[in-house]
């Protein structure tokens, strides 16, 4: 019997040439990366439990960023981020991206990307659910509670259950209308919210394989709505062309045989898909766009770090241009090189932030935003009845910010639509 490809990244990492679901093993982490939401309680743990002469078990395997609550003056956030400021300084950890500095980078798992901290075929763990986006580099990624990684924090390993595997095949061409978010949420309509509990999704098929690198990153992003452990993407040259640009490191390529074992598969025609969108309040409440068409809204957003990549603003730059908004549209890169992609990438001749800025949207600096609600001052924060269509993750009551406002779930061709009538709208009106 063969294996998947998270089990051979796990066997790998454990020291093991071979490993079956269910088995528990000791991992070899490769990666830690931490926030200002989880970063202080995880540093607050791991000195209480390893003492006074604590250390850190590998300073170039740590990585924090501050992207969550930021750009506010609530003072329990300020005092957060200075908490990893301190810790940054007493240990001398390098690999710390300070906001207010030319270091800041914007939303972690956009990041931990663009810095080179994705490696195929490693192991990365990280204190946010939505870890799972670093799988779509062909490398095991998840995210862990606070004390899991403090343990890590010390000794580098950390004690998994070896995951089940679903695989999700996508075959045939995705139409223009179609984009990565729509993929998602059709699987998680159909399998639901726990449907992969503990699992590892992994992707395939020729519609994966053409999508771009930020593309795949939307899949695995959101891999966690349903339940999953991780989600995965074998690695490919669109893979190596992207990495090999932002690291030297050796890595390795696995991929799933053609024996292993599976909890369960799906497969897609993709060329007939339809744009979709997750109504209130949850993502896998799925319905196509046109059974939805019309709905009312109050505000549009397009951001974070499952709708704030490059791609996404292409996509609805693609809609806005020349055209005019009819509700307020908030634009939130996720990271300062996407914030600096817009000032250069174009679409007819003009760039992508002008053409938010004509259309007019609302402009927001890099980083979480809205997308977990946040302080009263966070920009784009949903208000009471607020109806908004957003390129975000999750739409639980308050998850935007009020538990009164109703939050629907779309792609960037979508939401740019939806923005221009002021009402939830087919992207298939824009485009052909």
């Amino acid at each position: 019997m063969g294996m998947t490809i998270t089990e051979k990244i796990l066997a790998k990492s454990a020291g093991k040439s071979f490993v079956t679901p269910g088995e528990n093993i000791w991992l070899n982490v490769d990666v830690l990366m931490t926030h200002d939401v989880c970063g202080p309680p995880t540093i607050g743990i791991w000195k209480r439990e390893f003492g006074g002469q604590a250390k850190i078990w590998d300073k170039q395997k740590l990585v924090i960023f501050p992207d969550h609550y930021i750009f506010t003056a609530d003072k329990y956030a300020n005092r957060n981020v200075e908490i990893l400021r301190e810790f940054a300084r007493e240990y001398k950890v390098e690999n710390y991206y300070d906001v207010g500095t030319d270091r800041y980078k914007g939303v972690c798992h956009i990041a931990l990307a663009e810095e080179g901290f994705n490696v195929p075929g490693t192991v990365l763990f990280g204190t946010d659910s939505h870890t799972c986006t670093s799988g779509a580099f062909g490398m095991f990624a998840t995210g862990v509670g606070n004390t899991d990684a403090a343990f890590i924090l010390g000794t580098g390993k950390i004690w998994e259950k070896v995951p089940e595997s679903i695989k999700f095949t996508f075959n045939g061409k995705l139409p223009k209308y179609i984009t990565a978010k729509d993929l998602i949420l059709q699987i998680l309509g159909d399998i639901t919210t726990d449907g992969a509990t503990y699992r590892s999704m992994e992707f395939d098929g020729q519609a994966v394989y053409d999508l771009s690198m930020n593309e795949r990153m939307t899949l695995t992003n959101m891999a966690i709505e349903a339940g999953g452990m991780n989600g995965i993407i074998k690695a490919d040259e669109i893979t190596e062309a992207y990495v090999k640009e932002r690291f030297d490191k050796e890595y390795e390529i696995f991929e799933s045989d053609s024996d292993a074992k599976y909890h369960s598969k799906y497969e897609y025609d993709a060329s007939l898909m339809e744009p979709v969108v997750a109504k209130p309040h949850s993502p896998d409440n799925r319905d196509l766009v046109r059974n939805v068409a019309g709905t009312q809204l109050t505000k549009c957003y397009i951001g974070s770090c499952t709708g704030g990549k490059l791609t996404d603003f292409q996509f609805a730059a693609e809609i806005l241009f020349g055209n005019k908004v009819k509700v307020p549209t908030f634009i939130v890169p996720a990271s300062t090189e996407v914030a600096k992609q817009l000032e250069v990438e174009t679409f007819n001749g003009v760039t992508l932030k002008e053409i938010f800025e004509n259309a007019g949207c609302d402009m927001g600096k890099s980083s979480c935003a809205a997308c977990l609600g946040g302080p009263d001052d966070t920009f784009g924060r949903s208000v009471d009845k607020d109806v908004v269509i957003s390129t975000t993750n999750r739409n639980f009551p308050g998850r935007m910010g009020s538990k009164k406002s109703e939050v629907y779930l779309a792609s960037p061709l979508t939401v740019a639509a939806s923005a221009v009538t002021g009402v939830i709208t087919d992207p298939r009106d824009f485009i052909s």
